[in-house]
Order: structure tokens, then C-alpha cells, then sequence
């Protein structure tokens, strides 16, 4: 039995993982969370990219707002906006719920490591999935207005700023989740979802020897950018703005030096057999679940 570790950032990243659920099995597959976005926020601890793929693996996302919680209600946030309290993060009713639930665990003693099990457990959720660490890092954005925290860019500001480059926070003084640590030593290989490279992937790369997990594994990608567009988020923007080419084949070029195999859409075709990494071609655009599934299954049976 091949055993995998999957690479995600939020929500493009979440629908491949949701499809390779789908393909296999729980003993097959361990997911690495990007927690570069998390903050603390009205007194909790938030975890946007954790919390989506749990709301993606458990059925609970929300399919209307391609964000948060199905079924959400803003009861608390109008509240809070009526006192003049912060509303530009938007806090659903039920999302508050286990914000609660994590800022108090953390706040027991507990590592974010078992508040996420103790999470996916009570969604019912069979695969497992992990924090890339225990330890705090924080994405900052450099942008011409001066630095940001990362929510302050994407969310409070809209990814209006244009960006100047990248830190992490924490990142050098960080470990890998012991658990994740542990799997790479018996894993057959990597697969890294179409997810932002600069502030999705690269924050979990920056954990010490990660790098160099990925350069001993087989390690396959599935471009986030198609025909020169992102499909979810401000990638292709930012690559604009740091004056790099948004296209697929500056991803590959992006993650090269540990990159086996690159997954890019019937869209990016021509660019077949031109790049410095080997690359696969399918559809790599996932609006239903049968294409997730599918494009799951490409990324599987080409890095077996």
C-alpha cells in the first residue's frame, strides 16, 4: 500500500484534496495544512485554510459564497458591527462556534495539532489531516504601502496593495508536526495541490527540512494557474506585481528545484514537454465533484 502526504493551502487546494479522498483510502493519505494565515482575531485563534478543508471534507462548505460554513447565519457579526466593533472578517454564527471551541482547547494546554483531530473527529471525517505545525508562523505580505499581516491583505484589504515579496514569521524556530515529520520518513511521495505558491505552499516549505523531504521524495504539483489566470485567489496578481510571468510555466519554474512531476490544464497544453520539469496534461479545473475525483486520480497514478 502506497502511503502519500498532501501539500494545501485553502480552498483550490481543498477541492483536490476532497477528490483524492475520494480515491484513497485513510491509510493512504496524510494532508499538511498550510497555517501561514492564521491569526488571532477578537480573542480567538483562526484557522482559514484548516477550517476550510475541514467544512471541504466534511460537506460542510459553503457552495454560495465559496467560503466558511454551509448554512451560516450573521447573527453575532451584526451585533458586533451595530457596537462598532471589527466586522471586516467575516464571523459566521456557526464558524464562531469552533473558533470557540479551538481558543479554548489551545488555551487548556492542548496543541493545534490535537484540537484539529479532536475537530475532524466530531465532523465525522475519516482522513486525516494536520497543522504543518504545532508552533506559530505567520504569513506577513510586503506590499508598496508597508507590511501586512496576511488577513490584512486578503481579507481587511481586498489584495489591493501590490506586493513587494513574502516573510514567515516564526518560520526558522518552527518543526514540522512530529506526526507529519514521522510519515515523511515512510511516505512514497508528494502531492502538492493548486495551491498559492507564495503564500500557501512556500510557508510550509520554509519549515526547516521540508525542502529536503521533497528532494528525496517523488513530488508531484497541479498548477493553480490556467491560461495565465488563477482560478481561485491573488495569484496570478501577485505574480504580476513581483514582475514574474503569471503562467504555469513560472510555477514549475517556482518549484523546480524539488518538483518531479507538473500537472497542468488542457488549457496550457503547448507548453508540453518545454519545461524543466516533466509535465502531465488534464483538466485542472474542478467545478464538480466528479472532477475533483478525476483530477485526483491523474495525480495518483502518475506519481505510482
Amino acid at each position: 500500500m502506497a502511503r502519500y502526504l498532501v501539500l494545501t493551502g485553502g480552498v483550490g487546494g481543498a477541492k483536490l484534496a476532497l477528490g483524492l479522498s475520494h480515491v484513497l483510502e485513510p491509510a493512504e493519505m496524510l494532508i499538511a495544512v498550510n497555517t501561514g494565515d492564521d491569526f488571532e482575531h477578537l480573542g480567538f485563534t483562526i484557522c482559514p485554510d484548516l477550517d476550510t478543508l475541514t467544512y471541504t471534507l466534511a460537506g460542510e462548505s459553503n457552495t454560495k459564497l465559496g467560503w466558511g460554513r454551509a448554512g451560516e447565519t450573521w447573527q453575532f457579526l451584526e451585533a458586533l458591527e451595530a457596537l462598532g466593533g471589527e466586522s471586516w472578517f467575516r464571523l459566521g454564527d456557526k464558524d464562531l462556534a469552533l473558533h470557540v471551541y479551538r481558543s479554548q482547547r489551545l488555551a487548556a494546554g492542548a496543541s493545534l495539532g490535537q484540537v484539529t483531530e479532536e475537530i475532524a473527529q466530531r465532523f465525522g471525517i475519516r482522513h486525516r489531516y494536520l497543522p504543518m505545525s504545532n508552533d506559530a508562523v505567520r504569513t506577513t505580505v510586503h506590499t508598496g504601502q508597508g507590511p501586512l499581516a496576511f488577513q490584512h491583505y486578503f481579507v481587511r484589504d481586498r489584495c489591493e496593495p501590490a506586493v513587494t515579496g513574502f516573510d514567515f514569521a516564526g518560520a526558522d524556530a518552527a518543526t514540522l508536526h512530529p506526526d507529519i515529520e514521522a510519515w515523511l520518513g515512510g511516505c512514497d511521495g508528494v502531492i502538492v495541490c493548486p495551491s498559492n505558491p507564495f503564500v500557501s505552499v512556500d510557508p510550509i516549505l520554509a519549515l526547516p527540512g521540508m525542502r529536503e523531504h521533497l528532494k528525496r521524495l517523488p513530488t508531484i504539483a497541479v498548477s493553480p494557474i490556467v491560461a495565465g489566470l488563477a482560478i481561485k485567489g491573488p495569484t496570478a496578481k501577485m505574480m504580476a506585481e513581483l514582475n514574474v510571468p503569471a503562467t504555469a510555466a513560472q510555477v514549475a519554474k517556482h518549484y523546480e528545484d524539488w518538483l518531479d512531476l507538473f500537472v497542468i490544464d488542457e488549457a496550457d497544453a503547448g507548453l508540453h514537454g518545454t519545461l524543466s520539469v516533466p509535465t502531465v496534461v488534464a483538466p485542472t479545473v474542478m467545478v464538480s465533484l466528479q472532477d475533483r475525483i478525476d483530477l485526483a486520480r491523474v495525480t495518483v497514478d502518475a506519481l505510482s
